[in-house]
């Protein structure tokens, strides 16, 4: 384990060299920043360990265990960096992760959702990287997070980068992006009383436009009340590149609420166009036939993966068909890169996935 509070020596060998404060970038000093697709060249990945029995009670051992398997394979291809909130959680967690995952203490967490608390990266083209907060309110005030509020904030620190808060409460992963002037988002995650009360549509549309620099929005309705994110984009619908969007779409069959959003979501996008008059080319990934999980909230997601030098990480659900298939599509979608797929199932029984808890920083 590293021993933190992080002193100079530790935080050079981590982050580099620190920066004079006169060479720290200015957020609103118009540089340009906008936030890059998941696919540029990563720094690191930040994550974080889960040790609440008040929020996993008797699953979170499994839980662990499945945080611990996403960060050795992610750490296969590039560093990554785990938070945990005290020194003796992360005794465990470094035993569990192995010597390939720096593990830290200093910047306390909740929970392992650090797709959602951590700070979102932004690159101005000159060099300079900085990092917008989202204001994570525990997804609209249903658990108390009062660590991971500070979480993104941390992290910018730790980092020595300028940092700014949105103007509007939000969560990494109810916004995807392309970074090339085109975000997606639900509106149930966004335009909803729980994050941003008194806001119209079109004042949230222009607080996450200048948040992610970004020119155009592409908004589908999903769903309300149903889960604890209100809808996530990330778990349905991810860009591959821009002009090119994945959707993952359930079996015929389904007719439940979340088989509905997936192809209300197929639709919207299919006449879709982005911020450069592109119509959006949709590529279907289909859904699992089967899982082995029998949880009520379990995340049967493909698109949930999470991008790393050289790698998509993605699930598999013990459907030799539907596992091959996405797994395929995926190596069709971003070649030169391995894919790597994880039985997560505990993780994904708690509502989210591999993507939900990683976060990539991109080299400036």
């Amino acid at each position: 384990m590293n021993d933190l509070p992080v002193g100079k020596w530790l935080r050079d060998a981590l982050l580099g060299p620190r920066p004079s404060e006169e060479g720290l970038p200015d957020s609103a000093g118009g540089f340009g920043w906008r936030v890059p697709a998941d696919d540029v060249p990563h720094t690191r990945t930040w994550m974080s360990w889960p040790s609440r029995r008040s929020i996993w009670g008797r699953h979170l051992a499994g839980v662990q265990q499945d945080i611990a398997l996403i960060a050795r394979t992610v750490a296969a291809f590039e560093p990554v960096i785990m938070c945990a909130p005290d020194d003796t959680t992360a005794e465990a967690a470094q035993a569990a992760c192995g010597p390939g995952v720096t593990v830290i203490d200093s910047i306390p967490t909740d929970d392992l959702w650090m797709r959602d608390t951590c700070a979102v990266f932004r690159r101005d083209g000159h060099g300079n990287l900085d990092a917008v907060g989202l204001n994570f309110n525990g997804w609209g005030r249903k658990q108390a997070h009062d660590d991971d509020t500070e979480v993104a904030w941390s992290v910018a620190e730790l980092n020595k980068i300028a940092f700014t808060e949105a103007d509007f409460v939000g969560e990494g992963g109810a916004v995807e992006t392309d970074g090339d002037g085109t975000v997606l988002a639900t509106e149930s995650s966004l335009v909803n009383k729980n994050r941003n009360r008194g806001m119209s549509r079109d004042d949230i549309e222009e607080a996450v436009l200048a948040a992610y620099g970004a020119e155009k929005m592409i908004w589908v309705p999903g769903v309300r009340g149903r889960d604890i994110t209100d809808n996530h984009i990330d778990v349905t619908s991810r860009f591959v590149g821009p002009g090119v969007v994945m959707v993952q779409v359930p079996p015929g069959d389904r007719r439940d609420v979340w088989a509905r959003d997936a192809r209300e979501q197929f639709a919207v996008l299919s006449a879709a166009t982005d911020a450069k008059g592109r119509r959006l080319q949709v590529i279907r990934v289909d859904g699992p036939d089967t899982v082995r999980s029998r949880s009520s909230t379990f995340v049967d997601s493909y698109l949930n993966f999470h991008l790393v030098n050289g790698a998509v990480i993605t699930a598999q659900f013990g459907d030799a068909r539907t596992d091959a298939a996405a797994r395929r599509t995926l190596a069709e979608a971003f070649p030169g890169r391995e894919v790597v797929q994880l039985d997560v199932d505990r993780l994904m029984g708690g509502g989210g996935g591999i993507h939900c808890s990683t976060m990539h920083q991109p080299i400036p």
